[in-house]
């Protein structure tokens, strides 16, 4: 309780993995011999009774977000600036992906002759690879990108560590917008769902949303790659001011 309390509301899908984790880790050790008695960390007729439920916790605040007609503007301002904190948000606009997910991109996890990058389960939310098509704008500005020695990572930090999530929510604050970099999946959404004929299962596979239906899930096992890259592509050619 001491561990789950404190973030059972604010980071509700966290702390129920976590809880998850701990309940398999001590269902290890009781089978190895090193507990006995039952499983604190069990949800069923334990922690339900300790903890409230997911429909009872505060409502969800949504990450402020940039209207997606404005982002072509916004793009082309954003390429007038310097810095590795404007590269990584302009790649978290090209790619909708998750700032963390950017920041932690190695060389290692990109192939930019089939124009892909793919990310490890380990550092995806769902915690599953997640293979995202790069658009030619996106090869474009990773090609412009000078490695540092002796730094694995894409977006470096001046010393070669991994960029801060604060360095890129300062780009958004300097161009006098109020957005997150976050919010920008939201904006690619939008734009998903009203300026095109894309399937809503190509938008949501996209973002690397975890399909919440188990039944439909275990049956369509796809990653509409190759739909997801036209996408990518419009995508691309929106922000660069251009419809197709």
């Amino acid at each position: 309780m001491r561990v789950l309390r404190p973030i059972w509301l604010e980071k509700h899908e966290t702390a129920s993995r976590l809880r998850g984790r701990i309940e398999r880790i001590l269902d290890w050790c009781s089978t190895m011999g090193y507990g006995a008695g039952q499983n604190a960390a069990r949800w069923r007729g334990n922690l339900d009774h300790l903890l409230p439920r997911r429909s009872t916790r505060r409502r969800v605040r949504h990450h402020p977000a940039l209207p997606w007609h404005e982002v072509p503007a916004f793009m082309a301002r954003l390429r007038d600036l310097d810095g590795r904190g404007a590269q990584a948000l302009e790649f978290i606009i090209l790619t909708a992906g998750r700032s963390g997910e950017v920041r932690g991109a190695t060389r290692s996890e990109f192939d930019l002759n089939r124009a892909r990058w793919t990310i490890p389960a380990e550092r995806m939310k769902g915690e599953r690879e997640h293979r995202v098509p790069l658009s030619m704008q996106a090869v474009k500005l990773l090609q412009s990108l000078p490695p540092l020695s002796g730094s694995p990572y894409l977006f470096w930090a001046p010393r070669g560590g991994m960029l801060s999530d604060m360095t890129i929510s300062a780009v958004c604050r300097r161009m006098g917008v109020e957005a997150v970099p976050h919010g920008f999946r939201s904006s690619f959404r939008d734009w998903c769902a009203e300026a095109t004929n894309f399937p809503r299962e190509v938008a949501e596979q996209a973002l690397a949303h975890v399909n919440s239906d188990r039944v439909e899930s275990a049956y369509f096992r796809s990653d509409l790659f190759e739909k997801r890259r036209v996408l990518m592509a419009e995508w691309a050619t929106f922000c660069d001011g251009n419809e197709q």
